[in-house]
């Protein structure tokens, strides 16, 4: 018998690459989370958005676009990111992490408020 473990947790969205399908919506969302005091990669989601959601998600994630050149955290990644101030917290599901420190098979689950309590995951 095989059972697969899920795991939940809040991660700040800080950016989204674009999408090639939907010019309204986004093709995944780049997370991040606690190293001590800073931020680092943790992946992307793609997968879990509806398609209205996604477009008011978009909508959200313009409004707070990455002003300064450097994006806010260290991103080795090839993909064209727009970059969006750390304010959102996304609930992730996720089945485990990967040996380089990334979400495997992640899934988009909702936006969480800070007055839920919605805690930042630490990688501490």
């Amino acid at each position: 018998m095989k059972v697969k473990c899920v795991q939940s947790e809040a991660f700040f969205v800080v950016g989204y690459e674009r999408s090639s399908v939907s010019p309204g919506g986004f093709g995944s969302l780049v997370l991040a989370a606690y190293r001590g005091a800073d931020l680092v990669h943790v992946g992307s989601v793609g997968t879990g958005f509806r398609q209205a959601g996604a477009i008011r998600l978009r909508k959200m994630l313009e409004k707070l676009r990455w002003k300064r050149k450097r994006p806010p955290l260290p991103y080795s990644g090839s993909a064209d990111i727009v970059w969006v101030e750390p304010t959102l917290i996304a609930e992730i599901e996720f089945r485990a992490w990967t040996t380089d420190g990334k979400l495997r098979h992640p899934s988009y689950k909702g936006l969480r408020e800070r007055q839920d309590n919605a805690d930042v995951f630490r990688l501490d």
